[in-house]
């Protein structure tokens, strides 16, 4: 029953994003079906049956970037690489794709590729904290000259993530002031898990989460 609640939620988030690409079209009820039985797969770490279940798809972003990552944690970069391009033609906006096409272009040597796609990631969204981990490796790889340039990237990863984890604190805060304490539990887990050991940040995550601990007990 509640496998069947979770795969009704699902379709219907899934037709509300249906709409946010022109580019992209309107799926079919059956593609639905299969993307909320890949997903559950995919959960489960059955990788090669997410694959196979969305291997008929070719023009729902959501489903080629789920099969993407399916193949790609299976070792298959050539083939992950086809799906990835093809889920940016079909949604150029995909962060998700482009991020994972960025760790293959890394690992292939395309480095050049894999800087222009990553700098169009940053100009989307200029707090991705992955895009600026990737963009640090990158620059590590020119040597010496990109030393500098990596560790600004690492730099501003750092500020991002303790960004994220302020965002954390604040909702944690919130669900426990409106009686939702495993929902702020698990943000403050989220949070720990973005800043580091021991500092003001971290003191500040453990000590609301001992608080709501004992209030749970």
């Amino acid at each position: 029953m509640r496998l069947f609640f979770r795969l009704n939620c699902l379709l219907i988030l899934l037709f509300m994003f249906s709409f946010t690409s022109c580019r992209e079209r309107q799926p079919k009820e059956e593609t639905l079906v299969l993307y909320a039985r890949a997903s559950a797969a995919y959960s489960e770490g059955r990788l090669g049956e997410t694959a196979d279940i969305l291997l008929s798809i070719k023009s729902f972003a959501p489903a080629l970037v789920l099969r993407g990552k399916a193949l790609y944690f299976m070792d298959e970069g050539e083939e992950a690489e086809k799906v990835f391009r093809r889920a940016l033609s079909v949604r150029p906006s995909s962060t998700e794709a482009s991020i994972y096409l960025v760790r293959i272009l890394k690992d292939r040597g395309l480095l050049k590729e894999a800087e222009s796609l990553v700098e169009t990631i940053l100009s989307d969204d200029p707090s991705d904290i992955r895009a600026f981990r990737l963009a640090s490796d990158l620059s590590f790889l020119k040597g010496p000259a990109g030393e500098s340039q990596g560790i600004a990237y690492l730099d501003k990863a750092i500020e991002a993530a303790a960004e994220a984890s302020l965002a954390y604190l604040d909702r944690a805060r919130y669900r426990w002031v409106s009686g939702n304490s495993n929902g702020a539990l698990s943000d403050l887990e989220a949070a720990r898990f973005l800043v580091q050991a021991n500092s003001a940040l971290f003191r500040s995550i453990s000590s609301l989460e001992k608080t709501i601990m004992e209030a749970m007990e």
